[in-house]
């Protein structure tokens, strides 16, 4: 619980329907930001500590150190919200669902220092929390099979761990891991990975990659255009099932 928003929300006299109402949210998302971990976006936590008379940093101070970069922070704030996460990755294990070892594998050859990518690294692997807390979101990831027996750097045992790794998430009640079979051809994946968040107000986001700083967009028109390429996408996926035999197959094929 995070105890110092509760004690600042006792001395204001504010309660979470009284937040809600001041921030524009359901009193039930203003009731989250009391659990570990769940943080409001920047200008509702601004909001919240000038209604309570606190810095940000009192009422949240693990905002102060986060490790994630700058641009991304608005994405991770929405994902910690997220009721439900849609994501597509043509080319990587999605970062919810990655090891500690292949995390870092997917930055090799980047133009970063090793802090760098040990702060990228431990952010990542930090904000797969959400999917153990006690209230998980449904994450349905989809991911092409070519994904599962891309050698990392030709280190076996890491892919290894990262399938089997994959297949235990795959088993969880609120994940979904679907795989598209190698020989579907061309499909609308070849366009790139995305990310499309359900935010409990029923507003939708999204989290574009590309070769250029990804883009977080939220735009309805744009998020719809995601959503219908989503359900192209998803349609060329084998079922949960057979998804998880080929996920299990690719691991034994790296022993």
């Amino acid at each position: 619980m995070n105890d110092a928003l509760r004690v600042a929300m006792a001395e204001a006299g504010e309660t979470t329907e009284s937040l809600a109402a001041q921030t524009g949210v359901d009193p039930k998302t203003a009731a989250r930001w009391i659990s570990p971990g769940r943080v409001p976006q920047p200008a509702r936590r601004a909001k919240v500590a000038t209604i309570l008379g606190r810095d940000v940093g009192d009422l949240w101070p693990d905002v102060l150190k986060r490790r994630e970069p700058q641009w991304l922070r608005e994405w991770i704030d929405w994902e910690r919200e997220a009721v439900s996460l849609r994501w597509f990755e043509h080319s990587w294990v999605p970062g919810l669902l990655q090891t500690e070892a292949y995390a870092p594998a997917t930055l090799t050859g980047e133009a970063l220092t090793a802090e760098e990518v040990g702060d990228i690294v431990a952010s990542r692997l930090d904000r797969q929390a959400i999917l153990r807390r006690e209230r998980p979101p449904l994450l349905v990831a989809v991911i092409h099979e070519l994904v599962l027996f891309q050698s990392a750097y030709g280190d076996r045992e890491l892919m290894r761990d990262q399938c089997e790794h994959l297949a235990r998430c795959a088993a969880l009640p609120n994940v979904q891991v679907l795989i598209v079979p190698r020989d579907v051809g061309m499909y609308p994946g070849l366009g790139g990975g995305f990310i499309i968040a359900e935010l409990p107000s029923g507003q939708h986001v999204a989290h574009v990659d590309s070769q250029a700083p990804a883009q977080i967009i939220a735009e309805a028109a744009d998020v719809a255009t995601l959503s219908r390429r989503w359900e192209r996408i998803r349609s060329e996926a084998l079922s949960r099932p057979q998804s998880l035999d080929v996920i299990r197959k690719a691991a034994a094929s790296w022993t």
